[in-house]
């Protein structure tokens, strides 16, 4: 295990062969249907780094990638930073209008992505990427990644981490208790487009030595196949979502390699738990944290349920409900919200307190329209933004309550079928709504504005009775 990290400067490459790629030959990091050692590894990140420079791609350019979870995103992501790039994500699932009104956004240069469409439940996929140019510039900030959070097509939505803060936060990790250690296995289920599996797996066992495996698919007996790979020790890496997966694990096969399953991305129903307490015997440690900082607060041995403890260097606080951040400086690269950061602290839009005598952190939920869909965010407002801008469409009001609901208001009689087929090609599979109902007219409250309540909206969608005649 490395115990220092360098000294990184912005768009500097060595910092990959220095901090991620370091390491013997033949260690194997990473587990598809075969093994792949760090020598194989770099030779794949040195190959692609020339063909990236050969296609133009200079230090301090701008590419962008949207490669389902596969050996070549990892090759891609690792060799754009190595040539000195600033690197920008999208995750492979999102719809091409998605990827364009992103693409628009951050202007990259050049554009790894591969033709096939995404393949619901797959683990990992071989992926043979394309390159191809994009009317982009040169990077404009400092930042080695860019990520979008939900809702990406409003303001306050584009994070930039240097290279700096990703070492930075994988530092972190080394010094939180119950991580995975040199030797030891994470299987991987969260995606590595987002922050928990890209820093909290990939790069945390790229330079810790700990072989990441990924299932060839998100069910309970690829899951299971996974951990049997090995004798080590491993952690289950994912979003509660995973959680039911292996809850629902076969009772006479017994693993004794599950040393924990760790969790982020959303709270945790008390059942989820329960279930997965009565099958294993394993601790199910949990997480907070954000794209704009990575991991906060955790709890990996499930001491302080449901409260977590802020991971070391980490300092937070409680600010009439809402959970605050420390930051150096505001994370959001481009327009962005002035009332998000503020006097070095980071508005989190987190629900939440902090006991005053113990400092742990308990997250309540989202204070805005962010809800959490099998681990993944989804923006209740971009998806009712792109619901109204459909053909026929007069007023829409999405809310959550335990999934998304749409009620919607058509001025023509389009129909659900031709509504949910426009909508298909807008917006990803987990943004859309599981229910959308056609609704006469919407509730308002005596000022005009829409009512948000789902029992509201739900009476208002049911039919009226019929009234007793004389």
């Amino acid at each position: 295990m490395h115990n220092c990290a360098p000294a990184v400067e912005p768009f500097d490459g060595e910092w990959v062969d220095s901090y991620l790629l370091a390491g013997r030959d033949a260690d194997v990091w990473l587990r598809l249907d075969e093994p792949i050692t760090r020598a194989a590894l770099r030779a794949q990140v040195a190959a692609r780094a020339a063909a990236l420079t050969a296609a133009g791609l200079r230090p301090g350019g701008a590419v962008a990638l949207r490669l389902p979870p596969s050996l070549a995103y990892v090759v891609s992501l690792l060799a754009a930073w190595r040539v000195g790039a600033q690197v920008s994500l999208l995750d492979h699932r999102l719809t091409q209008h998605e990827v364009d009104t992103a693409l628009a956004r951050i202007a990259p240069q050049l554009v790894l992505s591969t033709p096939d469409g995404a393949v619901p439940l797959r683990g990992h996929t071989i992926a043979e990427p394309v390159t191809s140019p994009y009317p982009g510039v040169p990077a404009r900030t400092e930042h080695a990644l860019l990520q979008l959070s939900s809702g990406s097509t409003g303001p306050s939505k584009v994070v930039g981490r240097t290279a700096a803060s990703l070492v930075a936060e994988v530092e972190r990790y080394q010094l939180i208790d119950g991580v995975p250690r040199t030797g030891e296995r994470v299987i991987l289920l969260a995606s590595m487009v987002h922050v928990l599996g890209l820093v909290g797996g990939l790069l945390y066992g790229l330079h810790n030595g700990v072989q990441l495996v990924l299932p060839r698919m998100l069910s309970t007996g690829a899951i299971l196949d996974a951990l049997a790979t090995g004798p080590e020790p491993a952690t289950v890496l994912g979003v509660p979502f995973h959680i039911e997966f292996l809850a629902a694990a076969d009772r006479a096969r017994r693993l004794p390699q599950l040393k924990r399953m760790t969790v982020g991305g959303e709270l945790v129903r008390p059942a989820v738990r329960e279930a997965f307490a009565a099958r294993w015997s394993a601790p199910l440690g949990n997480m907070y944290g954000m794209t704009e900082a990575g991991v906060i607060a955790t709890d990996l041995f499930g001491h302080h349920r449901p409260a977590l403890e802020p991971a070391p260097g980490m300092s937070v606080r409680e600010e009439a409900g809402q959970i605050l951040l420390a930051t150096a400086r505001s994370p959001y690269v481009g327009l962005s919200d002035a009332s998000r950061w503020v006097d070095g602290w980071l508005r989190t839009k987190d629900a939440g307190t902090v006991d005053p005598a113990t400092g742990l952190v308990t997250i309540q939920g989202r204070l805005d329209s962010q809800v959490s869909v099998g681990g993944l965010k989804v923006d209740l407002t971009e998806v009712e933004q792109t619901i109204a801008g459909l053909p026929g469409v007069v007023e829409v009001v999405v809310a959550h309550d335990g999934a998304i609901e749409a009620f919607v208001v058509l001025d023509e009689p389009v129909g659900l079928p031709a509504l949910k087929e426009a909508l298909a090609g807008r917006l990803a599979a987990y943004k859309r709504p599981r229910r959308i109902t056609l609704v006469a007219r919407l509730p308002r409250t005596s000022s005009g504005k829409l009512v948000r309540s789902i029992p509201a909206l739900r009476s208002a969608a049911r039919p009226p009775q019929a009234q007793p005649t004389a």
